[in-house]
Protein backbone atom coordinates (compact mmCIF):
# COMPACT_ATOMS: atom_id res chain seq x y z
CA UNK A 1 0.00 0.00 0.00
CA UNK A 2 1.54 3.08 -0.75
CA UNK A 3 1.30 6.21 1.58
CA UNK A 4 3.96 8.56 2.86
CA UNK A 5 4.91 8.08 6.59
CA UNK A 6 4.03 11.54 7.43
CA UNK A 7 1.26 13.86 7.35
CA UNK A 8 1.25 17.35 8.09
CA UNK A 9 4.79 16.84 9.67
CA UNK A 10 3.38 13.86 12.09
CA UNK A 11 3.72 10.46 12.01
CA UNK A 12 0.59 8.51 12.37
CA UNK A 13 0.25 5.43 14.41
CA UNK A 14 -2.67 3.26 15.06
CA UNK A 15 -2.90 2.07 18.53
CA UNK A 16 -4.86 -0.99 19.32
CA UNK A 17 -5.55 -1.47 23.33
CA UNK A 18 -7.69 -2.01 25.80
CA UNK A 19 -8.53 1.30 27.85
CA UNK A 20 -10.47 1.15 31.12
CA UNK A 21 -12.73 -0.36 32.12
CA UNK A 22 -10.96 -2.44 33.35
CA UNK A 23 -8.52 -0.79 35.21
CA UNK A 24 -5.61 -2.72 35.03
CA UNK A 25 -1.64 -1.43 34.78
CA UNK A 26 -1.69 -2.23 30.49
CA UNK A 27 -5.01 -0.82 30.00
CA UNK A 28 -4.06 2.48 32.18
CA UNK A 29 -0.87 2.64 30.16
CA UNK A 30 -2.25 2.54 26.39
CA UNK A 31 -5.09 5.66 28.26
CA UNK A 32 -2.18 7.53 29.17
CA UNK A 33 -0.15 7.23 25.64
CA UNK A 34 -3.60 8.48 24.12
CA UNK A 35 -4.27 11.60 26.30
CA UNK A 36 -0.78 12.79 25.48
CA UNK A 37 -0.07 15.73 23.37
CA UNK A 38 2.24 15.22 21.35
CA UNK A 39 4.27 17.71 18.41
CA UNK A 40 5.73 14.42 16.01
CA UNK A 41 2.84 12.04 15.76
CA UNK A 42 -0.75 11.72 15.12
CA UNK A 43 -2.66 8.63 17.29
CA UNK A 44 -5.43 6.83 16.16
CA UNK A 45 -6.82 4.24 18.36
CA UNK A 46 -8.65 0.97 17.76
CA UNK A 47 -10.44 0.15 21.14
CA UNK A 48 -10.02 -3.59 22.08
CA UNK A 49 -13.37 -4.16 24.12
CA UNK A 50 -12.67 -8.37 25.15
CA UNK A 51 -12.95 -7.50 28.56
CA UNK A 52 -14.93 -4.58 30.14
CA UNK A 53 -14.08 -5.83 33.96
CA UNK A 54 -11.24 -8.14 34.99
CA UNK A 55 -12.89 -11.32 35.87
CA UNK A 56 -13.42 -12.16 32.45
CA UNK A 57 -9.57 -11.00 31.52
CA UNK A 58 -7.85 -13.84 29.63
CA UNK A 59 -10.62 -16.07 29.51
CA UNK A 60 -12.63 -17.16 26.23
CA UNK A 61 -16.22 -16.33 26.05
CA UNK A 62 -17.81 -16.95 22.58
CA UNK A 63 -18.58 -13.14 22.23
CA UNK A 64 -14.95 -12.82 22.41
CA UNK A 65 -14.44 -14.37 19.00
CA UNK A 66 -17.22 -12.34 17.13
CA UNK A 67 -15.35 -9.57 18.83
CA UNK A 68 -11.89 -10.26 17.41
CA UNK A 69 -12.99 -10.16 13.72
CA UNK A 70 -15.11 -6.80 14.10
CA UNK A 71 -11.41 -5.40 15.74
CA UNK A 72 -9.77 -6.78 12.81
CA UNK A 73 -12.61 -5.40 10.49
CA UNK A 74 -12.35 -1.70 12.04
CA UNK A 75 -8.09 -2.37 12.28
CA UNK A 76 -8.52 -2.15 8.15
CA UNK A 77 -11.02 0.37 7.87
CA UNK A 78 -8.84 3.03 10.10
CA UNK A 79 -5.80 1.87 8.01
CA UNK A 80 -7.19 2.30 4.48
CA UNK A 81 -9.12 5.79 5.60
CA UNK A 82 -5.98 7.49 7.78
CA UNK A 83 -3.23 6.08 6.38
CA UNK A 84 -1.37 4.67 9.09
CA UNK A 85 2.06 3.57 8.23
CA UNK A 86 2.98 2.21 11.83
CA UNK A 87 0.74 -0.22 14.33
CA UNK A 88 1.19 0.21 18.16
CA UNK A 89 0.32 -3.12 20.05
CA UNK A 90 0.62 -4.57 23.42
CA UNK A 91 1.43 -8.08 22.98
CA UNK A 92 -0.46 -9.95 25.79
CA UNK A 93 1.19 -12.16 28.68
CA UNK A 94 1.53 -16.19 28.00
CA UNK A 95 -1.62 -17.63 28.57
CA UNK A 96 -2.84 -19.57 26.10
CA UNK A 97 -6.44 -17.90 25.09
CA UNK A 98 -5.05 -14.17 24.60
CA UNK A 99 -2.14 -15.66 22.81
CA UNK A 100 -4.44 -17.56 20.30
CA UNK A 101 -5.90 -14.46 20.09
CA UNK A 102 -3.14 -12.16 18.99
CA UNK A 103 -1.88 -15.09 16.61
CA UNK A 104 -4.97 -14.26 14.59
CA UNK A 105 -5.27 -10.61 15.24
CA UNK A 106 -1.59 -10.29 13.75
CA UNK A 107 -1.90 -12.25 11.11
CA UNK A 108 -4.57 -10.68 9.77
CA UNK A 109 -3.35 -7.26 10.20
CA UNK A 110 0.68 -7.02 10.80
CA UNK A 111 0.87 -7.14 6.93
CA UNK A 112 -0.89 -3.65 6.50
CA UNK A 113 1.76 -1.42 8.02
CA UNK A 114 4.84 -0.18 7.55
CA UNK A 115 6.47 -0.93 10.86
CA UNK A 116 4.94 -2.74 14.10
CA UNK A 117 5.61 -1.80 17.70
CA UNK A 118 5.25 -4.40 19.96
CA UNK A 119 4.83 -2.46 23.36
CA UNK A 120 5.24 -5.31 26.18
CA UNK A 121 3.16 -4.48 29.63
CA UNK A 122 2.94 -8.28 30.11
CA UNK A 123 5.98 -9.90 29.68
CA UNK A 124 7.42 -13.80 28.95
CA UNK A 125 4.91 -14.13 25.63
CA UNK A 126 8.46 -15.07 23.61
CA UNK A 127 8.55 -18.21 25.82
CA UNK A 128 5.18 -19.78 24.70
CA UNK A 129 5.30 -20.51 21.20
CA UNK A 130 7.13 -24.16 22.72
CA UNK A 131 3.90 -24.85 24.57
CA UNK A 132 1.51 -24.45 21.32
CA UNK A 133 0.81 -27.59 19.24
CA UNK A 134 3.43 -27.56 15.88
CA UNK A 135 0.73 -26.55 13.70
CA UNK A 136 0.69 -23.38 15.24
CA UNK A 137 4.30 -22.47 15.49
CA UNK A 138 4.66 -20.88 12.25
CA UNK A 139 1.64 -18.61 13.20
CA UNK A 140 3.01 -17.31 16.27
CA UNK A 141 6.24 -16.43 14.97
CA UNK A 142 4.68 -14.92 11.70
CA UNK A 143 2.70 -13.10 14.48
CA UNK A 144 5.34 -11.90 17.09
CA UNK A 145 8.38 -11.60 15.19
CA UNK A 146 10.71 -8.98 13.34
CA UNK A 147 8.62 -6.07 14.70
CA UNK A 148 10.04 -2.78 14.48
CA UNK A 149 11.03 -2.15 18.06
CA UNK A 150 9.78 -3.87 21.27
CA UNK A 151 9.45 -1.53 24.00
CA UNK A 152 9.72 -2.66 27.88
CA UNK A 153 8.74 -1.47 30.88
CA UNK A 154 11.76 -1.81 32.65
CA UNK A 155 15.36 -3.63 32.30
CA UNK A 156 15.11 -6.55 34.26
CA UNK A 157 12.06 -7.57 32.49
CA UNK A 158 12.01 -10.86 29.43
CA UNK A 159 13.78 -9.92 26.85
CA UNK A 160 10.81 -10.40 24.61
CA UNK A 161 11.56 -8.02 21.53
CA UNK A 162 14.84 -9.67 21.22
CA UNK A 163 13.89 -13.06 21.85
CA UNK A 164 11.16 -12.44 18.80
CA UNK A 165 14.25 -10.59 16.58
CA UNK A 166 13.06 -6.90 17.30
CA UNK A 167 15.23 -5.06 14.91
CA UNK A 168 14.64 -2.43 18.07
CA UNK A 169 14.63 -2.85 21.96
CA UNK A 170 14.01 0.40 23.70
CA UNK A 171 12.91 0.62 27.94
CA UNK A 172 10.55 3.12 28.53
CA UNK A 173 9.10 3.19 32.35
CA UNK A 174 5.77 3.93 32.69
CA UNK A 175 4.71 7.05 34.47
CA UNK A 176 1.22 8.85 35.97
CA UNK A 177 -0.64 11.94 37.21
CA UNK A 178 1.19 13.23 40.15
CA UNK A 179 -2.39 13.09 42.35
CA UNK A 180 -0.23 13.96 45.59
CA UNK A 181 -1.82 17.80 45.54
CA UNK A 182 -5.36 16.87 45.16
CA UNK A 183 -5.82 14.63 48.31
CA UNK A 184 -5.34 15.56 51.83
CA UNK A 185 -2.98 13.09 53.99
CA UNK A 186 -3.85 11.75 57.24
CA UNK A 187 -2.25 13.16 60.40
CA UNK A 188 -0.72 10.63 62.31
CA UNK A 189 -2.61 9.85 66.15
CA UNK A 190 -0.04 8.97 68.62
CA UNK A 191 -0.63 5.43 69.82
CA UNK A 192 -2.72 4.43 66.44
CA UNK A 193 -1.58 1.61 64.25
CA UNK A 194 -0.22 1.95 61.62
CA UNK A 195 -1.10 0.86 58.24
CA UNK A 196 0.05 -1.17 55.79
CA UNK A 197 -1.32 -0.99 52.53
CA UNK A 198 -1.65 -3.63 49.53
CA UNK A 199 -3.25 -3.12 46.00
CA UNK A 200 -3.57 -5.98 43.49
CA UNK A 201 -5.62 -8.82 42.44
CA UNK A 202 -5.69 -10.41 45.55
CA UNK A 203 -4.57 -14.17 43.76
CA UNK A 204 -1.17 -15.97 45.33
CA UNK A 205 1.44 -14.83 42.82
CA UNK A 206 0.43 -11.35 43.89
CA UNK A 207 1.76 -12.42 46.99
CA UNK A 208 -1.21 -11.88 48.93
CA UNK A 209 -1.08 -15.54 50.78
CA UNK A 210 2.93 -14.34 51.54
CA UNK A 211 1.35 -10.74 53.02
CA UNK A 212 -0.67 -12.71 55.36
CA UNK A 213 2.00 -15.25 57.05
CA UNK A 214 4.71 -12.03 57.53
CA UNK A 215 1.55 -9.95 58.94
CA UNK A 216 1.09 -13.20 61.37
CA UNK A 217 4.96 -12.04 62.06
CA UNK A 218 4.78 -8.57 62.78
CA UNK A 219 1.63 -9.13 64.91
CA UNK A 220 3.64 -12.42 67.39
CA UNK A 221 6.61 -9.14 67.44
CA UNK A 222 3.81 -7.33 69.25
CA UNK A 223 3.85 -4.42 65.98
CA UNK A 224 0.97 -2.25 66.12
CA UNK A 225 -0.43 -2.70 62.87
CA UNK A 226 -3.20 -2.73 60.79
CA UNK A 227 -3.76 -4.48 57.03
CA UNK A 228 -5.65 -3.03 53.96
CA UNK A 229 -6.00 -4.86 50.82
CA UNK A 230 -7.65 -3.47 48.06
CA UNK A 231 -8.61 -5.46 45.02
CA UNK A 232 -10.58 -7.88 43.73
CA UNK A 233 -10.40 -11.73 44.77
CA UNK A 234 -9.01 -13.75 41.77
CA UNK A 235 -11.58 -16.74 42.99
CA UNK A 236 -13.48 -18.15 45.93
CA UNK A 237 -11.46 -21.04 47.00
CA UNK A 238 -8.18 -18.30 47.31
CA UNK A 239 -10.78 -16.10 49.24
CA UNK A 240 -12.00 -18.94 51.28
CA UNK A 241 -8.70 -20.13 52.31
CA UNK A 242 -7.21 -16.43 53.43
CA UNK A 243 -10.19 -16.03 55.36
CA UNK A 244 -9.81 -19.07 57.13
CA UNK A 245 -5.96 -18.22 57.65
CA UNK A 246 -7.32 -15.37 59.36
CA UNK A 247 -9.55 -16.22 61.59
CA UNK A 248 -7.74 -19.33 62.80
CA UNK A 249 -4.98 -16.83 63.93
CA UNK A 250 -7.05 -14.29 65.28
CA UNK A 251 -5.99 -11.35 62.88
CA UNK A 252 -9.50 -10.02 62.14
CA UNK A 253 -10.03 -7.30 63.69
CA UNK A 254 -6.78 -5.69 62.21
CA UNK A 255 -6.94 -6.86 58.82
CA UNK A 256 -9.49 -5.01 56.39
CA UNK A 257 -10.59 -5.93 52.69
CA UNK A 258 -11.70 -2.80 51.06
CA UNK A 259 -12.73 -4.00 47.51
CA UNK A 260 -11.76 -2.27 44.32
CA UNK A 261 -11.73 1.36 44.75
CA UNK A 262 -10.62 3.87 42.16
CA UNK A 263 -9.61 7.67 41.38
CA UNK A 264 -9.88 9.91 44.77
CA UNK A 265 -10.78 6.88 46.60
CA UNK A 266 -7.92 4.87 46.18
CA UNK A 267 -5.72 7.76 46.13
CA UNK A 268 -7.02 8.49 49.19
CA UNK A 269 -5.96 4.97 50.80
CA UNK A 270 -2.34 5.67 49.57
CA UNK A 271 -2.24 8.97 51.18
CA UNK A 272 -3.47 7.34 54.53
CA UNK A 273 -1.21 4.92 54.96
CA UNK A 274 2.00 4.57 56.65
CA UNK A 275 3.66 1.32 54.31
CA UNK A 276 3.39 0.14 50.95
CA UNK A 277 3.77 -3.72 50.38
CA UNK A 278 3.52 -5.74 46.94
CA UNK A 279 5.48 -8.99 47.65
CA UNK A 280 4.12 -10.20 44.27
CA UNK A 281 5.42 -13.40 41.67
CA UNK A 282 3.22 -12.58 39.50
CA UNK A 283 3.41 -14.63 36.16
CA UNK A 284 3.57 -11.33 33.41
CA UNK A 285 4.13 -8.79 36.17
CA UNK A 286 6.62 -6.67 34.50
CA UNK A 287 6.72 -2.96 36.82
CA UNK A 288 4.15 -2.47 39.32
CA UNK A 289 2.14 0.88 38.33
CA UNK A 290 0.73 0.34 41.86
CA UNK A 291 4.22 1.24 43.33
CA UNK A 292 4.40 4.82 41.72
CA UNK A 293 0.79 5.24 43.44
CA UNK A 294 2.86 4.72 46.91
CA UNK A 295 5.42 6.84 45.75
CA UNK A 296 4.09 9.77 44.67
CA UNK A 297 2.40 10.17 48.08
CA UNK A 298 5.80 9.20 49.72
CA UNK A 299 5.30 5.55 51.28
CA UNK A 300 8.33 3.61 52.05
CA UNK A 301 8.05 0.18 49.86
CA UNK A 302 8.53 -3.31 50.15
CA UNK A 303 8.07 -5.09 47.41
CA UNK A 304 10.27 -8.12 46.01
CA UNK A 305 13.19 -8.37 43.53
CA UNK A 306 11.44 -9.36 40.24
CA UNK A 307 11.06 -8.87 36.85
CA UNK A 308 11.12 -4.81 36.56
CA UNK A 309 10.72 -3.60 40.51
CA UNK A 310 14.11 -3.40 41.21
CA UNK A 311 14.17 -0.42 38.58
CA UNK A 312 11.63 1.37 40.48
CA UNK A 313 12.36 0.53 44.08
CA UNK A 314 15.91 0.87 44.62
CA UNK A 315 16.72 -1.81 48.14
CA UNK A 316 17.68 0.75 50.88
CA UNK A 317 16.60 3.98 49.00
CA UNK A 318 13.18 4.25 49.40
CA UNK A 319 11.94 0.89 50.33
CA UNK A 320 13.43 -2.94 50.38
CA UNK A 321 13.22 -5.38 48.42
CA UNK A 322 13.36 -9.37 49.42
CA UNK A 323 13.09 -12.98 47.71
CA UNK A 324 9.80 -13.62 46.03
CA UNK A 325 7.39 -16.52 48.71
CA UNK A 326 9.80 -15.18 52.02
CA UNK A 327 7.06 -14.31 54.62
CA UNK A 328 10.21 -13.99 56.74
CA UNK A 329 11.93 -11.32 54.75
CA UNK A 330 8.93 -9.62 54.35
CA UNK A 331 7.82 -9.47 57.63
CA UNK A 332 11.49 -8.36 58.80
CA UNK A 333 11.80 -5.37 56.79
CA UNK A 334 8.18 -4.90 57.54
CA UNK A 335 9.02 -4.66 61.34
CA UNK A 336 12.47 -2.96 60.44
CA UNK A 337 9.96 0.34 59.11
CA UNK A 338 7.07 -0.02 62.01
CA UNK A 339 9.82 0.71 64.19
CA UNK A 340 11.66 3.25 63.25
CA UNK A 341 9.52 6.20 62.01
CA UNK A 342 13.19 8.27 61.09
CA UNK A 343 13.14 5.62 58.38
CA UNK A 344 10.39 5.40 57.57
CA UNK A 345 9.50 9.14 56.46
CA UNK A 346 13.10 9.05 54.82
CA UNK A 347 12.13 6.18 52.63
CA UNK A 348 8.99 7.48 51.88
CA UNK A 349 10.80 10.61 50.56
CA UNK A 350 13.39 9.31 48.47
CA UNK A 351 10.61 7.33 47.29
CA UNK A 352 8.84 10.70 46.31
CA UNK A 353 11.72 12.13 44.74
CA UNK A 354 12.45 9.06 42.31
CA UNK A 355 8.67 9.30 41.43
CA UNK A 356 8.88 12.87 40.47
CA UNK A 357 12.16 12.37 38.39
CA UNK A 358 11.04 9.57 36.50
CA UNK A 359 7.93 8.36 36.89
CA UNK A 360 5.41 11.26 35.78
CA UNK A 361 2.89 11.28 33.20
CA UNK A 362 4.82 13.44 30.92
CA UNK A 363 7.82 11.79 31.32
CA UNK A 364 6.13 8.83 30.42
CA UNK A 365 4.66 10.84 27.26
CA UNK A 366 7.51 12.39 25.88
CA UNK A 367 9.87 8.95 26.33
CA UNK A 368 7.13 7.31 24.58
CA UNK A 369 7.09 10.00 21.58
CA UNK A 370 11.31 9.38 21.52
CA UNK A 371 11.00 5.84 20.83
CA UNK A 372 8.25 5.65 18.56
CA UNK A 373 9.65 8.09 16.40
CA UNK A 374 13.06 6.76 16.45
CA UNK A 375 11.23 3.55 15.19
CA UNK A 376 10.09 4.87 11.96
CA UNK A 377 13.44 6.62 11.39
CA UNK A 378 15.95 3.96 11.93
CA UNK A 379 14.05 0.92 10.21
Amino acid sequence: MRDTAMRNGLLRILVVGQTPPPYGGQSIMVQALLDGSYRQMELFHVRLKYSEDMDSVGKFALRKVWLLFTTILRVWWVRLRHRTPMLYYPPSGPNMVPVLRDIIFLCSTRWLFKWTVFHYHAGGVSGFETRLPALLRPFFRLAYRNAAMAIRTAPGNPDDGKLLGAKLDVVVPNGIVDSRGSVQERTAVPGDPLIILFTGVLIPSKGVRVLLQAFRELVAHGANVRLELMGRWGDRTFEAECLAYIAEHGLGERITFLGVRRDLEKQEHFAACDIFCFPTYFEAESFGLVLLEAMQFAKPVVSTAWRGIPSVVEDGVNGFLVPVEDPAAVAERLLLLVRDEPLRKRMGEEGRRIFAERFTLERFQENMEEALTKAARST
